[in-house]
């Protein structure tokens, strides 16, 4: 790997995009078992809106990790399916839970830590010490 490895047009850097977006590795996760339609995706998935899944799936069409099959007996009926290349997605997005798993509670516990107390501001019928 080069020096130059996360400039803006860097290969490294668009799976990194791809992995920063919280509902791509969701919704793709959600369809390693087969195609899905939307409505079934948003149970299964829970707390994704009908906008936000719509982005995101038009999100991973795009790039060309899930396709958009439509019902020639129902045109109004579609589902979505990982492609070849969303497939081998997978690995990379099970790693990262893998991690999580295994360290996901150091991660919160060192959250927790540097947030430390919540800061105390003074309500509107206290005197303001900086003009006392």
């Amino acid at each position: 790997m080069t020096t130059d490895a996360f400039l803006a047009d860097c290969r490294a850097r668009l799976a990194f995009d791809l992995l920063s977006n919280t509902w791509n590795a969701v919704v793709l996760w959600a369809l390693r078992d087969g195609p899905r339609r939307p409505v079934e995706l948003r149970e299964g998935i829970g707390g994704i809106s009908s906008k936000v899944l719509t982005e995101t799936l038009r999100r991973l069409q795009f790039n060309g990790l899930v396709d958009r099959r439509a019902d020639p007996d129902a045109p109004s009926r579609v589902g979505y399916q990982l492609t070849a290349l969303g497939r081998t997605f997978l690995a990379p997005i099970d790693a990262v839970g893998a991690w999580a798993f295994e360290h996901g509670d150091e991660v919160v516990a060192a959250q927790e830590a540097a947030s430390g107390p919540a800061p105390r501001f003074p309500s509107s019928s206290e005197p303001d010490e900086s003009t006392a």
